[in-house]
C-alpha cells in the first residue's frame, strides 16, 4: 500500500503538534517524558521536530497523558492558525 504524500497543511499541523508538545513538556527532559509515556525517545524527538507529522493516535494520547495535556485542548490548539490567533466562525 502506497501512502499519498502529505499536504502542506498536514506538515504544518505536525510542526504545530511538535511545538505544542515541547511547550507542554516545559522543564522536563525528553527522556523523562519518554519514560513516563512509554513512547521512545527517538519517536518523541522526531514528533517534536516535525519529522513525524502524523503520529498515531495512541502515541499522541500517551504523550498528552504524560504531559497532563487534555486531548480536547490539544485538538483545539492544533486547529488554531500558526500565528496563534483564534479562529472565528
Amino acid at each position: 500500500m502506497v501512502r499519498p504524500p502529505l499536504t502542506p497543511e498536514e506538515r504544518e499541523r505536525g510542526r504545530r503538534l511538535g511545538a505544542l508538545l515541547r511547550e507542554a513538556r516545559g522543564d522536563r527532559s525528553p527522556a523523562e517524558v519518554s519514560a513516563t509515556s512509554g513512547v521512545s525517545l527517538e519517536v518523541l524527538r522526531k514528533i517534536e521536530s516535525g519529522r513525524v507529522p502524523t503520529p498515531t493516535f495512541f502515541t499522541v494520547a500517551a504523550l498528552a497523558h504524560a504531559l497532563g495535556l487534555p486531548l480536547d485542548r490539544l485538538a483545539e490548539r492544533l486547529g488554531e492558525p500558526a500565528d496563534g490567533t483564534a479562529l472565528t466562525a
